[in-house]
């Protein structure tokens, strides 16, 4: 039995990629978005500055790159910016309690917020995880805290920034925190 001819596969119309769209943004819009994703303007306007990008991958390596050349004074900018992590829903208040402990014991010491990156941590392992953290970085010292804090930051950067270009249209505007409106 002979097929008749085919129809013409239907193609829906090209709809713009988050990626497509930053990159043909303003510089301005660029930069904004990127600031609320980053929170220091030095990073923002590295990784803006080199746009276009060819792809995802190609963008979050620049966003390492430019990570690892902030001043401290960036670093701090991109700190302060920052809060603790969200605990999940229905957390106990001696969970919420025992964190602010923790977060108070840490600023004090390293005199910033604590950041970590949570994105591949399940919402019921949360609460242990970042006390575990926090506790145990209170043992670094303060160069080595320095070290490990920039590679959370860049770690979160990228949790972001992929959030944000893979089709949500926002980035977070907490670590690791669902992704926000404007």
């Amino acid at each position: 039995m002979t097929r008749g001819p085919t129809l013409p596969a239907h193609r829906l119309p090209h709809l713009p990629q988050p990626l497509d769209a930053f990159n043909t943004a303003s510089a301005d819009e660029a930069r904004t978005l990127l600031l609320r994703c980053l929170h220091s303007v030095c990073w923002a306007h590295r990784i803006a500055d080199h746009r276009p990008f060819p792809d995802l991958d190609a963008l979050l390596a620049a966003a390492d790159e430019a990570a690892y050349d902030l001043a401290p004074g960036d670093l701090a900018e991109a700190l302060a910016g920052e809060s603790l992590p969200q605990l999940p829903e229905g957390a106990y208040s001696a969970a919420h309690t025992a964190l602010s402990a923790a977060h108070a014991a840490y600023e004090a010491r390293f005199g910033h917020a604590f950041v970590i990156y949570l994105g591949d941590v399940p919402a019921d392992e949360v609460i242990d995880r970042v006390l575990e953290a926090i506790r145990s970085r209170l043992t670094n010292d303060p160069e080595e805290e320095r070290v490990v804090t920039a590679e959370e930051l860049r770690r979160l950067a990228r949790g972001r920034l992929a959030a944000f270009l893979g089709g949500a249209g926002r980035c977070a505007t907490s670590p690791n925190a669902p992704v926000h409106g404007p």
